[in-house]
């Protein structure tokens, strides 16, 4: 008899990171939302590609920050693939530059992306996974939210609220049969960080005790491990990938 099918929700599963846990899930069998706002065709092909395997994915369109549309996001998938029993908030933007330059407007950006817009969905699907008795929800962090990091002092403040937020919703939430967990992502070789200089990443590599920068598999083989039965024990941590750098 095979495992029953559950459903799985990527925020940002177009990106480097999100495609990485997209693929997993949906190889390890779940029935896997590709949530995506800019990056359509990329979310679009990584569903057809797991599909062409053997796989259920499907793409779906979700501006995390827009309440309207992770709430049409939310019926959507629900109509493909059920209430959802995992839910992976990884959406993210940043910015670097100094703190004072930073607009109010982008500002609100930020924190509505990183953090806020993740409250407010996890928030949607949580009744269900009460109801059932059975569910897990796994926040991407940062390094950054466990240190901060001088110039991106919005986003390391979103991913260190999201570490917070983690840590008191898995205590809420453990009576009622519900997990909650976060990765702490350390400098992982993805579009967001393609800006930095050669020389740039080099230096921070020489800082990392295993001498080179985290690729997305990294991250989402963390992502499993939280996802899975093997960890049924486990609630309100903060699994560092980072290769010993902090």
């Amino acid at each position: 008899m095979g495992r029953i099918k559950k459903a799985a929700i990527v925020t940002g599963g177009s990106g480097g990171i999100g495609g990485a846990i997209s693929r997993k899930l949906a190889q390890a069998g779940y029935l896997t939302a590709i949530g995506y706002n800019k990056g359509k065709e990329e979310a679009e092909v990584l569903a057809a590609e797991l599909r062409e395997s053997g796989f259920t994915a499907e793409a779906f369109r979700c501006d995390i920050a827009d309440p309207v549309s992770w709430a049409e996001f939310l019926t959507e998938v629900e109509k493909s693939f059920g209430e959802c029993e995992l839910l992976v908030n990884n959406a993210g933007i940043a910015d670097i530059g100094l703190f004072t330059d930073l607009t109010d407007e982008r500002l609100y950006e930020i924190m509505n992306t990183d953090l806020l817009g993740h409250m407010r969905l996890t928030k949607a699907v949580l009744p269900q996974m009460i109801r059932r008795h059975s569910g897990s929800v796994i926040n991407i962090s940062s390094v950054w939210g466990e240190s901060g990091a001088s110039c991106e002092v919005a986003y390391s403040a979103a991913k260190a609220g999201l570490i917070g937020f983690t840590k008191a919703l898995a205590r809420e939430c453990a009576p009622s049969g519900v997990r909650v967990n976060c990765v702490s992502c350390g400098l992982i070789d993805t579009k967001m960080n393609s800006t930095l200089s050669a020389e740039d990443l080099n230096a921070v590599t020489d800082e990392i005790p295993m001498g080179r920068m985290g690729t997305p598999d990294d991250i989402a083989n963390a992502v499993m491990f939280l996802a899975e039965e093997s960890s049924a024990y486990i609630t309100g941590q903060v699994l560092r990938v980072d290769g010993g750098w902090l």
